[in-house]
C-alpha cells in the first residue's frame, strides 16, 4: 500500500507540485520511512494530521495502524482533493480527509495525538491545534535539527513532555520528535 501510495504521489506531483522530492527512492527514505519513524513513539487512536499537504505522515500512519483513526487536514483545496483521491484509491477506512484551517475548524471531536511534519514552528503550531488535543493526549511535532529555540517559546498551558532523536534508514540529516503535552 505504501509503494501504491508513492506512485500515486508521483504521478499527481507531476501536474500539482506535491513534494520537491522527484525521485521515487528518495521518496521512499525522506517521506516514507522519515513519517514511519515516529509511530513507535505514539500512544493513542485517534490522530490528526495538521497540514497534511501530501498526506504525510497521516498517510504512512494510517497504512501502519489501521486501527487508529486518522484525520488528514489540509487548507490548500488541491492538496486536499489528492489526499481525497489516496485515501479512496487506497481504500483507508480509517483515513478521513479535512479542508479547513486549523484555526478555524470545529472538530466534532479532540484528538489523543495532533501531528505534523511541516507545519510551522512549534509555539505557532501548539497555539493553532492546541485546542483539538484531547485531555492526556500529546502534540507531535517532526522537526530535522534539535529545535532548542523554539521550544523556548511555547506558549502558557503547554509542556515539553519529551524530545527523541529518529532514526531514519538512509536518510543523511538529523531528525527528532517533539511531544508536547497540557502543563
Amino acid at each position: 500500500m505504501l509503494l501504491q501510495y508513492l506512485v500515486l504521489l508521483d504521478k499527481w506531483n507531476q501536474v500539482y507540485n506535491l513534494t520537491a522530492i522527484r525521485d521515487l527512492t528518495k521518496m521512499v527514505e525522506a517521506h516514507l520511512l522519515d513519517s514511519l519513524s515516529a509511530v513507535p513513539l505514539l500512544a493513542g487512536e485517534s490522530v490528526l494530521d495538521v497540514g497534511s499537504g501530501a498526506g504525510l505522515p497521516g498517510i504512512p500512519i494510517a497504512v501502519a495502524k489501521p486501527g487508529w483513526e486518522v484525520t488528514l487536514l489540509d487548507s490548500n483545496h488541491k492538496k486536499a482533493a489528492f489526499l481525497r483521491q489516496a485515501v479512496a484509491e487506497l481504500a483507508l477506512k480509517n483515513a478521513n480527509v479535512v479542508c479547513e484551517r486549523v484555526e478555524s475548524w470545529v472538530a466534532p471531536k479532540k484528538f489523543e495525538v495532533i501531528i505534523s511534519r511541516a507545519f510551522s514552528d512549534l509555539g505557532e503550531f501548539v497555539s493553532l491545534a492546541g485546542g483539538l488535543l484531547a485531555p492526556g493526549g500529546v502534540i507531535a511535532a517532526m522537526k530535522g535539527l534539535h529545535p532548542f529555540e523554539e521550544l523556548e517559546r511555547l506558549p502558557s498551558g503547554f509542556r515539553v513532555k519529551e524530545v527523541r532523536g529518529l532514526q531514519v534508514p538512509g536518510l543523511g540529516a538529523e531528525r527528532h520528535l517533539v511531544l508536547i503535552e497540557r502543563a
